[in-house]
Parts: C-alpha cells; sequence; structure tokens
C-alpha cells in the first residue's frame, strides 16, 4: 500500500498540530495533497483509468471545500498551509 500509517503520522506531524492530530483542516488537506499527487501520477500512466480518474476528482473536490472552510475561518492558517504545500491560488 501507498500510504501507510507511518507516512500518514509524518504528515499530521508537519502540518497538524501532532501525530494523532488527524482531524484538523491543515493536516486532512496535507493528506489529500499527498493521495492527490500519488493519483496524478497513476493517471499519467494509466490515462483510460476512469474509476481512478473519478476519485481524484473528488479528492480534488474535498481539498477545495476544505481551503475555501479554512479560508473562510482563518486566512493566515489559509495562507500558511497554501504556501507550505505550494498549492495554486
Amino acid at each position: 500500500m501507498y500510504l501507510e500509517s507511518a507516512k500518514k503520522a509524518e504528515i499530521f506531524g508537519q502540518y497538524g498540530k501532532s501525530t494523532t492530530d488527524t482531524g484538523s483542516a491543515e493536516s486532512q488537506i496535507a493528506l489529500f495533497t499527498y493521495r492527490i499527487k500519488h493519483l496524478t501520477e497513476h493517471m499519467k500512466q494509466n490515462r483510460k483509468d476512469h474509476s481512478t480518474e473519478r476519485a481524484l476528482t473528488g479528492l480534488v473536490g474535498k481539498r477545495r471545500a476544505l481551503l475555501n472552510y479554512l479560508k473562510a475561518r482563518d486566512i493566515n492558517r489559509y495562507r500558511a498551509i497554501v504556501k507550505a504545500l505550494g498549492l495554486r491560488k
């Protein structure tokens, strides 16, 4: 499996408050970004994989919704996570 619990803990530790902070918007956005990057690489090799394309579109939508939520709640946290992950927008 491409996403092991150690990798998740590393992502949550880097972008969340702690390694067990799985619910904050920043940690969820970082996890979605990691999964999106992985699925994007898969789609480059398998362009006819429509089920993965649908999952990728869903993940991008979830991440966008969380980013919109964070932007409405705390613009400084939004700017920090966008800068840290190198996201456009």
